[in-house]
């Protein structure tokens, strides 16, 4: 298993995270588990759509099934790296059927399971194999790399992730959260002219989110440092 990296000390994550409203991943579970919802909640669209017609994706989701089971009940371990009764684990089913739907879909369940283990570096090597152009699992996966990123130090990446993620899903309830957490970033980063951009794109966006209604002081603090 990779060992963690340690953050940059001109970047200290621990600083990154001091506003738990930027960082909802320091409390990991309300977050992820919003990209866990996601996922199951479309799993059918993306896993399974040729599974029927095609053998091969057949096996691969009688092999994923068991997972989505332990993954549904937070059994991280077991539903990424199997257990004693025939059941594969994420990681093997996205090796083994590489090239099928329920492979590629077994990277982002194996990265977010890396995740919710804190394992950040081993989930952004997962999350980034998953592939999809949809406008709600691939922005989820979007954010949750960003995400991780930043608990590993790598915050300019972490927010270019954000508010790419904020763009793909253009929506009411994931990308303000996309836009505050970026913006976060930025202000840690001294880049505040882009951290006013991300919370203006709330204000003119989504006025009448939760975010949008208060971004004014935001926009304001960044302003006038």
């Amino acid at each position: 298993m990779t060992k963690q990296k340690q953050p940059n000390d001109s970047l200290n994550v621990d600083e990154a995270l001091n506003n738990s409203e930027a960082f909802l991943l320091k409390n990991r579970n309300i977050i992820l588990g919003g990209v866990i919802a996601i996922v199951v909640i479309v799993v059918a669209i993306l896993g399974y759509r040729h599974f029927i017609s095609e053998p091969n994706e057949l096996k691969a989701s009688e092999a994923i099934f068991k997972g989505e089971q332990y993954f549904r009940n937070d059994n991280f371990e077991l539903a990424l790296n199997g257990d004693s009764l025939g059941y594969k684990g994420f990681l093997k089913i996205a090796d083994e059927f590489s090239g099928t739907d329920a492979g590629n879909l077994a990277n982002a369940y194996a990265g977010i399971c890396y995740a919710q283990l804190g394992q950040y570096e081993e989930a952004t090597s997962f999350l980034d194999k998953f592939s999809a152009d949809d406008y709600f699992v691939a922005p989820a996966v979007l954010g949750t790399m960003g995400n991780c990123y930043a608990q590993i130090g790598q915050l300019d990446k972490a927010a270019a992730l954000l508010l790419k993620a904020a763009d793909k899903a253009n929506s009411m309830s994931l990308s303000p959260t996309y836009l505050i957490q970026a913006g976060q970033i930025l202000e840690k980063l001294g880049k505040n002219a882009e951290a006013i951009e991300a919370y203006k794109q709330i204000k003119t966006k989504y006025p009448n989110t939760l975010r949008g209604m208060d971004i004014d002081k935001y926009i304001e603090r960044a302003s006038i440092k």
